[in-house]
């Protein structure tokens, strides 16, 4: 949200007006003399602070959820969420940030080169890792062990789809134990790609709401959504880079000795770095979520089509799909246009179910704009 985004960079800003981040880099120096794992001090004590930081935020928004029912998440187990994901962050994060920082030192007029292309294989590796993360957090379960006629019904829509994932990728998962919302997603990439349903899901919306929100997700694959946001991703980023190098040497000159920073290769440099495209981020979130909002719009359409004479009356199932994932969610149904343009990442529902109650593509003999059939 704006408000969690916005605090984030504020407090990046603080810490480095305030010497905190110079502090904690002096701090990392006397604890060793070996550059490396002074870095790994340095960055895993600032995702620690960092998360700290966020803490109120992330209580007050759980506390929220819980009291309209979205959330039935005990407090312990959501305080263990949040320790795993510190441990992961601290465990991937923190090298990942030595190694960017590295690489300003090692390339100072070139590094946002480098820093680019070190970042494209860390894209691709977080989509596959995706699933064999996830059992961390949640419990899965085989899905044809608890429902093997909708996975009959599934592997009409593989089959019709093309999609080749086979029952033994199909998985429930427990997602009762933490919440109410509906799901059921496509996960992962190659030998980790997935079908997954949430047991808020199965059993308590049709098979054939199922069968289309499955649908609208494979939809993501075979128009290779993941693949084009990867590069359009990674040409986004090269520009963001080049940017952000310039923008962050501009800081260093005017802020540097203020926030004790004497180049972007310190430690506290590199949080110039970070700050600048953090702020960048910020900015260009907008142009991210109408990306997605198209993206979903087509996948909306490819889940139509593709449970096209499997289930009864597409449409009838699709807007019924919305209508419960929404009332699910507490989505508003009509937000004003300045959130949907700067938060939203998927259409309004409301939007969402009007297209699908009149989009007929099979009328007077008519056919779809993926499927002839």
């Amino acid at each position: 949200n704006i408000t969690g985004s916005v605090w984030g960079l504020v407090f990046l800003w603080l810490l480095l007006a305030a010497h905190g981040w110079s502090g904690l880099e002096a701090w990392a120096q006397r604890r060793s003399s070996r550059r490396w794992l002074q870095g790994l001090l340095f960055f895993a004590a600032f995702l620690i602070i960092s998360e700290l930081a966020g803490l109120p935020l992330d209580l007050y928004g759980h506390t929220v959820e819980r009291s309209y029912g979205i959330s039935v998440q005990g407090w312990g187990s959501w305080f263990g969420d949040q320790g795993k994901a510190l441990g992961l962050s601290l465990l991937i994060g923190a090298p990942i940030m030595l190694l960017f920082n590295w690489i300003v030192r090692r390339w100072p007029r070139r590094y946002w080169f480098g820093a680019w292309v070190a970042t494209l294989p860390i894209l691709v590796a977080v989509i596959f890792g995706a699933p064999l993360i996830s059992p961390l957090f949640d419990k899965f379960e085989p899905l044809p062990q608890h429902y093997p006629a909708l996975v009959d019904q599934l592997e009409k829509v593989v089959a019709r789809t093309g999609t080749e994932i086979p029952p033994s990728r199909m998985f429930l998962m427990k997602a009762s134990e933490k919440t109410n919302g509906l799901n059921a997603y496509v996960s992962g990439m190659g030998a980790t790609k997935r079908i997954v349903v949430w047991d808020t899901t199965a059993g308590r919306v049709s098979n054939d709401e199922i069968l289309f929100i499955f649908g609208h997700e494979t939809g993501h694959y075979v128009l290779h959504h993941i693949r084009k946001s990867i590069v359009i991703s990674a040409i986004a980023l090269f520009f963001l880079y080049w940017a952000c190098a310039a923008c962050a040497a501009w800081l260093i000159r005017r802020f540097g000795s203020r926030w004790r920073a004497p180049d972007l290769a310190s430690r506290t440099g590199f949080i110039v770095l970070l700050f600048t495209v953090s702020v960048a981020g910020f900015l260009l979130e907008p142009a991210s979520n109408a990306l997605s909002r198209y993206f979903e719009h087509q996948a909306d359409v490819y889940g139509q089509e593709a449970i096209h004479g499997i289930v009864p009356d597409p449409q009838k199932t699709a807007v019924a799909a919305f209508n419960d994932l929404g009332r699910a969610w507490l989505d508003d149904p009509n937000p004003s246009p300045f959130i949907e343009f700067w938060l939203y990442n998927h259409p309004s529902t409301q939007s969402r179910a009007n297209f699908a109650l009149h989009y007929d593509p099979w009328a007077n003999g008519g056919h779809g704009k993926y499927f002839h059939n």
